[in-house]
């Protein structure tokens, strides 16, 4: 004979409401793994977040292992490219300020003339350092503009570039014309050819011009004191072509500043 209990449990009604409570318990372990994963994965991105803000990835500064290195190896190059230019500039104040006394250009007291260089003891570092100075100085600021000059830029170019420029000083010295003011007109032309012909870059002429003023400014000082002085001035105390002389030197010197930054590592330009 059945039991009441069977029969209880065996009516439909009692099958229906176990199926509802199974699955109440089935839809609630469901969504507690849900949340279990969604917490696991918020404290996770809360951790990685948090270790990023307690360990940032240094920033590469100027004391930072990878800048440093550049400086390091560019600095060296910076020195040696320097002394190859003082001595361009001691060796080439020795050949055409010799040349200019002798011509009896230029005029230095008899003590400096008797020795051995036939000129005074600062020209040479002077000439050195304005070399070195306008050589490291070309090159920078074609970086700063972004217009890297390309213009014959071979080493046979910069030698002619310089015979180019002796043989101008030599002509300022040595040709004569019925008056200073054709000499200095040709010059002039001789001068501006010689940086059409190596150099052609606005940066080139624009420093040429400046090296020029400048130069030709000091110059007029140094006179002006007695240290020295020219036969026959004809632009204040000077010789009217000396400003083309320091123009063409200028270009000169900037060609071989150039040259010799060729093998250097150069800085990115950006705007």
């Amino acid at each position: 004979m059945p039991r009441l209990d069977d029969h209880f449990w065996s009516c439909p009604c009692a099958r229906g409401a176990r199926h509802r409570s199974y699955s109440t318990a089935r839809a609630g372990a469901l969504a507690a793994k849900v949340g279990g994963m969604v917490t696991s994965s918020v404290s996770g991105s809360a951790l990685r977040a948090a270790g990023g803000a307690r360990d940032p990835e240094p920033a590469r500064g100027p004391g930072s292992p990878g800048t440093g290195d550049q400086a390091t190896r560019s600095h060296p190059h910076l020195l040696q490219r320097g002394l190859v230019l003082f001595s361009v500039g001691v060796v080439l104040a020795l050949v055409l300020n010799l040349l200019q006394v002798q011509r009896n250009v230029t005029l230095f007291p008899d003590e400096v003339i008797a020795t051995v260089f036939s000129s005074a003891w600062w020209v040479p570092p002077c000439c050195g350092t304005a070399a070195a100075v306008v050589g490291l100085l070309y090159p920078c600021i074609d970086s700063h503009l972004g217009e890297p000059h390309k213009f014959k830029r071979e080493w046979a170019s910069v030698m002619r570039c310089v015979a180019v420029f002796v043989g101008i000083n030599h002509a300022s010295a040595k040709l004569d014309f019925a008056n200073n003011v054709q000499l200095s007109l040709t010059l002039a032309a001789l001068s501006l050819g010689l940086w059409w012909t190596f150099d052609r870059s606005r940066s080139g002429l624009g420093l040429g011009i400046t090296i020029a003023f400048l130069a030709t400014l000091i110059t007029q000082l140094l006179v002006y004191n007695g240290v020295y002085q020219y036969t026959s001035p004809d632009f204040l105390y000077i010789r009217s072509w000396l400003p083309c002389i320091f123009f063409s030197g200028g270009v000169t010197v900037g060609n071989i500043g150039r040259q010799l930054a060729m093998g250097a590592p150069e800085k990115p330009h950006s705007d």
